[in-house]
Parts: C-alpha cells; structure tokens; sequence
C-alpha cells in the first residue's frame, strides 16, 4: 500500500503545473542566454556558424512542440471552461509551427537555400488559420462588455499593428516616396567608377555563393552555378522556382493574419482581465505579441537584407517566448480548471 500511495504521490508531481512552468522558463531563460551569446556573426562574409543555426531550431521547435503537447492536453480534458476547441485550434496552431520550422530548418540548414516560398509555408498558413479560429471561439465565447477606454485602447493597438505591418510590406516605390526609403541609385557609366563597381559589386553580391567555386565562375552558366552553391536535387529546385511567384501573396497573408491575431488577443486580454481566468489568457496574448514582434522582426529583415538574411537575430528569440508563452497559458488554464473542480467535489462531499 505505501509502494502504490508513493507512486500515486510522486508520479503526478513530475506533471504538475509549478514543475511545467519551472521547465518552460528554464528553456526560455536559456535560450535568451545562447541567442545574447552567440547571435553575432563571425565576419561579414561567413555569417552566422552552422551549429548556432542549429541549436536556433532546437529551442524554437522544442517550445512549439511542448505547447502543442500541453495544448492537446486541455483539448482531451472534459473539465477546460474555455472549451475543448479553443484549445484544439491553439494545439493544431502549436504543431504546425514545430513542423513548419523543421521543414525550413531543413531547406535552410541542409539544402542551403534561402527560398521565398518552401513546403514550410503551407504549415505556416494553416497555423494561422487555426490559432485565429480558436481564439475566435475564445472570444465568442465570452461576451465583450468593455468599456470606453478599452475600446480606445484596442482600437489604437490595431491601428498601431496596421500601421507597423503596411511599412514592413510597402513596396520600395512607395518607401521612397513616403521618405522611408532612399531612392534607387543611378548607375553611373563612365569609365573610372566602371572599373571600381567590377571588382567590388560583385564580391559583396556573391560572397556568400563563391565559396569554393574555381577561377573561372563567369564561364558556367546560372543553372551550373546554382547547383554547385546547394546541395538541393533537382526537384527541390524546381519546386522552389514553381512556388517563387506566390510568395507576394503569402507574405502578404502574414502580415495580415499577425495583425489579426493581435487585435484578437488585446480583445482576450480585455475580456479576460481581472477574472478567474485572467492569468492563462494574459499568457496567450503576451505569447501572440511576441509571435507578432518575432514575425514583423523577421520579414523586416529579409526586406533589408533583399532575400540574402541569415534567420538567427536577437529578436527572433521571440518566436521561442511565443511558444512557451502559448504552453504557461495552457498549464495555468488546466491547473485552475481540475483545481476548480475538485474543490466543488470537497464541497458536495463535506
């Protein structure tokens, strides 16, 4: 009998909800520390190290699955007073992501391309779909009797989100004219500055392509070139040339689907705010701000950079607080739910 009661007693406390949070933060402080560390390239030319981009998807695809797993978790349960679908669509939000990221970890990582469109995206697009449909019946659920300022409030955070994401996806014509952008430089056609521009344009063009090629790359053509830069096979090549054209239209659905799920959580975290509940969902806003940073951070970048950025920066540590964020909120919410519920048994009982 004490053999069972010491099983019973010792096996759930490696579940509980102080040892899940303990671990989320662990993982979170971590990979603060090893993106602060080691996020600096170690020269222009080389870029970031191999095993650094590595260890990035460990720690993005590690929180990501652990909040899907937390997430399914309150889905099974019976007893989750936001609902079992809320937290299915958070789950299946929380393993699209994992294997979107394992997807470009190894399109990136492996085949050494830096695509516009990869098979990763069609994971990317259903995780917004479904992280905006459960949180829509989170929202739906709960009657939104906010007040004046809320209202204001929610209405310059969506303006804010708006304002921020037509920046990041205006095109250079319109940067330009707005004063955000330097205009496109003249190229110049005399002899002088011709011979300069030959021998420096192209090795900052192509520093990160040249490597190991022979003496001789202008005698190759572009086909031959490609292939010796990546270790991709053929269809990998032609599936990213067959996917290239949708990218616009894509990015352009993030941007809109991130604006979204932000105004979506500033309206959960007003709804929320002050009740039984409100600590799980400020977890789940706070984790799609963060999502919302890392995402805005990201195609930011790789609009600066034009396509040649190495993910890996700083501020993408956000996308591994986004996930353990989504999985905090999903243990508070359980922990509250299966606590609320055995203490109105001790009631009927005593």
């Amino acid at each position: 009998m004490s053999s069972t009661s010491e099983k019973s007693s010792t096996s759930p406390s490696l579940l509980s909800a102080q040892t899940l949070v303990i671990v989320g933060i662990v993982w979170a402080v971590t990979a603060l520390l090893f993106f602060l560390l080691f996020s600096v390239p170690l020269s222009q030319e080389e870029g970031l190290p191999p095993w650094y981009s590595i260890g990035t998807y460990i720690f993005e695809c590690g929180a990501y699955l652990g909040a899907a797993l937390v997430c399914f978790r309150n889905w099974r349960s019976p007893h989750m007073v936001s609902g079992r679908n809320v937290w299915l669509g958070i789950g299946l939000g929380m393993l699209f992501y994992f294997i979107a990221g394992v997807l470009f970890g190894i399109w990136e990582l492996y085949f050494e391309l830096d695509p516009d469109v990869s098979p990763a995206d069609a994971f990317y697009l259903g995780s917004y779909v479904v992280l905006i449909g459960g949180m829509v019946v989170a929202v739906t659920s709960k009657r939104l009797n906010l007040e004046i300022w809320q209202w204001g409030l929610l209405a310059g955070i969506a303006a804010f989100g708006i304002a921020v994401a037509i920046w990041v996806a205006a095109p250079d014509s319109w940067r330009a004219q707005l004063g955000m952008a330097p205009p496109a430089q003249e190229v110049v056609t005399g002899s002088a500055p011709t011979a300069k521009g030959k021998g420096k344009a192209p090795a900052i063009e192509n520093s990160s392509q040249s490597k190991g090629k022979g003496a001789a790359p202008a005698a190759k053509s572009a086909p031959e070139e490609e292939t010796e830069a990546t270790k991709a096979p053929a269809w990998v090549i032609a599936l990213d040339k067959q996917l290239s054209p949708y990218a616009y239209a894509i990015n352009l659905f993030y941007i809109v689907g991130d604006v979204f799920l932000l105004i979506i959580a500033t309206a959960l975290l007003l709804a929320f705010w002050g009740g039984r509940f409100s600590q799980s969902w400020r977890m789940i806003a706070a984790a799609t701000f963060s999502l919302y940073i890392a995402d805005m951070y990201f195609k930011w970048r790789d609009t600066q950079a034009e396509g040649s950025y190495q993910s890996g920066s700083l501020l993408e540590v956000f996308f591994v607080f986004s996930g353990i964020l989504f999985g905090i909120g999903a243990i508070l919410e359980h922990d509250i739910s299966t606590r609320s519920r055995q203490s109105r048994r001790t009631r009927r009982t005593a």
